[in-house]
This record gives structure tokens, C-alpha cells and sequence, in this order.
């Protein structure tokens, strides 16, 4: 059976514009979209009128995944849309969708005038469980968000793509992480910026002499390995730009600063379990709260 692209969907504006987000990337891969809506045992929309019981919840389901279905049709032509009602625990059900899927894509509120997203449990829970790609999507993205600007100025989707940027940890560098951002700027045909971050020595603290001289040796050192992880995957993908950035920083903060132009940011997820079940990591969590551009995860052994 083929992979789709998935999308969990509710009546929130951050779930109808990971919607719209799912249908351009099924586009880009050719693949059929598939719109989930998850119906809770005891939804919380049975307490508002006029929704007052459990039939009504199910026609207003119905309705919402039908419009959500026929305006993505109408927009994209040409595009696969599947329609799926499920009951159960959303969180359960949507990573359970994740494992049929080629990429689960999720809504998430901005906040407010700050940057970055509103990550609310569910969405993390799923992020932290599902072991395929997910993607985390705004409210208010559009599809003009991931392009540059036009010759006049404006943002348009008919300009290239802004660059994909890879969040990449050099020690231990995954080839499933790696696969998945050099494809994901192959479709776009955009370049992709591979960040890496290394911390400052601590003697620079004290600024001994011979300070300077030790930092050049470690950024040259650090830029190097860079590349060397990079250089098959160049030859792999030949046709995609490769911005390689290894900076002296904060990882989270180094990250968060190279994003700041990117369609896409793609991160790593660690496929482990500890004392306390699944988690992510540091760089990736604050990734998921501090970026504004489409965030995808991308669990790996």
C-alpha cells in the first residue's frame, strides 16, 4: 500500500494550515494526502451548543474533514485527498497513523507576538512517540512564507524556495536525518544549510594568550568534520546546494539564528527510551518552541 502524506486535522487555524502544508508537500513527493480526524470518546465539542450530543459531533466531524477535503481539491488539482474518521485518544491514534505514513504534518499555535511555537502536549506526544517524520506547522503559515522575495520585493510562491536547514550533530551523524533533508531541498530545489554548533573552549573564558590561535585551530578542526560527513552526500545529491555552517555557539541559539530565512527546518530525534519513556533532545525541543518556520522531526536509531 503506498505512503501518504498525513494530516491531523481539528477546527483550529493552526490544524487548517498544516493541512494546506501537507497538500503542497504531498504534491512535491506524489503522493495521496490523507486528512485524519480523530473523534474522542467524550470530545470536548459535545459541551457546546448546538453540538449536544454525540450524533451531532459525528455530522459536524463529517462536514469538516468533507470541506477540508474539497477546498484542498479545489486549491491543488490534480492532488489524491483521502478522508479518515477515527475514535480514540488523539495523541494514540494519530501516532498509529504516523506508522502508515511518509510524514505526519501537525498544527501549532505561534505565540503571540513572540516568536516560535505554542507545543502543546498532544502535539509532543506525538513527537516524542512517532517513529516516522513530523512535521509541526504554524498558524498563519502560507505558502509565500517558504519562498523568497520576487523581483518586486514581495514574498511570492512563484519565486525559489528559501533554503531547508539541517540541525546536524557531527558526532554522531545519521544517515535517515541526513536522507531526509537533502531530499526535502532536492524537491524544493532550494539550497540546503547544514548547521553545526561547537561549544567555545573554556580557557577563552580567561583569555590566556595563544587564545586566538586555539580557537582558529578548533573552527578550522570543526568545519572540517563538517564537510567530511557532508562530502557523500554531496555526491549523492549533486544538484543541491550545500551551505556548510559550523559555528562556535550555543547549539539551540546557533540553530534558531540560521532558521531564521528557512522554508524548512529539520531536526533529529533519537529513537531511545530512558527512566522517564521517550524524549527528545535539547537542541530539538527548543527548536520545536523557538522556530517559526515548519519544523520536521526525524526519529532515527
Amino acid at each position: 500500500m503506498s505512503r501518504t502524506v498525513t494530516v491531523g486535522l481539528d477546527d483550529s487555524p493552526e490544524s487548517r494550515a498544516a493541512a494546506e502544508w501537507a497538500a503542497r508537500e504531498a504534491l512535491l513527493r506524489g503522493l495521496p494526502l490523507k486528512i485524519v480526524h480523530v473523534q474522542e470518546p467524550m470530545p470536548r465539542y459535545v459541551a457546546r451548543p448546538p453540538l449536544l450530543d454525540l450524533e451531532g459531533y459525528r455530522r459536524w466531524a463529517e462536514q469538516l474533514t468533507h470541506e477540508a477535503a474539497e477546498g484542498i481539491r479545489l486549491r491543488h488539482p490534480g492532488i489524491e485527498v483521502i478522508t479518515e474518521q477515527l475514535t480514540g485518544t488523539v495523541a494514540d491514534v494519530l501516532c498509529e497513523a504516523a506508522g502508515f505514513a511518509e510524514l505526519l504534518v501537525l498544527g501549532s499555535r505561534a505565540l503571540g507576538g513572540l516568536q516560535g511555537f505554542m507545543v502543546g502536549s498532544v502535539s509532543l506526544g506525538i513527537v516524542v512517540r512517532a517513529e516516522r517524520p513530523v512535521v509541526l506547522v504554524r498558524a498563519g503559515e502560507q505558502a509565500a512564507d517558504e519562498h523568497r522575495m520576487d523581483p518586486a520585493g514581495v514574498p511570492s510562491a512563484a519565486a525559489a524556495f528559501r533554503p531547508v536547514v539541517l540541525g546536524l550533530d557531527i558526532d554522531q551523524p545519521d544517515d535517515t536525518l541526513l536522507e531526509f533533508a537533502f531530499d526535502a531541498a532536492a524537491r524544493r530545489k532550494a539550497a540546503l544549510r547544514a548547521v553545526h554548533a561547537w561549544p567555545e573552549p573554556p580557557r577563552s573564558f580567561h583569555r590566556f594568550p595563544g587564545d586566538a590561535e586555539l580557537h582558529d585551530t578548533l573552527e578550522r578542526g570543526q568545519a572540517s568534520l563538517l564537510g567530511k560527513v557532508l562530502r557523500p552526500w554531496r555526491q549523492k545529491f549533486p544538484d543541491v546546494e550545500v551551505i556548510e555552517a559550523s559555528r562556535c555557539g550555543s547549539a539551540p541559539q546557533v540553530l534558531a539564528n540560521d532558521s531564521r530565512d528557512a522554508s524548512l527546518v529539520v531536526v533529529g530525534r533519537r529513537i531511545r527510551t530512558g527512566f522517564f519513556g521517550a524524549h527528545i533532545g535539547h537542541v530539538t525541543h527548543s527548536a520545536l518552541h523557538h522556530i517559526t518556520a515548519p519544523v520536521a522531526v526525524v526519529a532515527h536509531g
